[in-house]
């Protein structure tokens, strides 16, 4: 499952991203990585996530460098079940025209991998008008 958590910049999406990967943490039985753009405010991240910091993979610079670090990832561990994704527009050029792409791509990874993803976007529903929410949830 997809998993869509929209806002304007600001409102507050990062710290709901953290408490739910917080909560799955706490109520899953495989692994949870939090991804996010750089190493500022990790520190209310629960000590048994794993967290990621994308300004540590500067040579990622595309959706599809991206979709294979996160194949990568599950590759090297097979007990990722959860997949916090924060401020994906901050994150290897991904812009508003690629997030239709982008989110099929990680329907096709949920399926194939049992992954659940859950992405934070700086944007309203509304500018997502060609994203196909078929198997995503919005959050809010």
């Amino acid at each position: 499952m997809v998993n869509l958590l929209t806002g304007p910049k600001g409102s507050g999406k990062t710290q709901q991203m953290i408490e739910l990967a917080n909560q799955q943490a706490k109520a899953c039985n495989g692994n949870v990585v939090f991804i996010k753009n750089s190493h500022r405010d990790t520190r209310s991240v629960a000590f048994d996530i794993r967290v990621v910091c994308m300004d540590d993979y500067p040579a990622i610079t595309n959706i599809d460098e991206y979709i294979g670090f996160l194949y990568g990832m599950y590759s090297a561990n097979h007990d990722v079940e959860c997949v916090f994704i924060d401020g994906i527009l901050k994150h290897a050029n991904v812009d508003l025209e690629s997030m239709p792409r982008f989110v099929e791509r990680l329907k096709k990874i949920s399926a194939q991998c049992g992954i659940n993803f859950y992405v934070s976007i700086s944007a309203s529903k509304d500018d997502l008008k060609d994203v196909d929410f078929t198997d995503c949830s919005v959050l809010n």
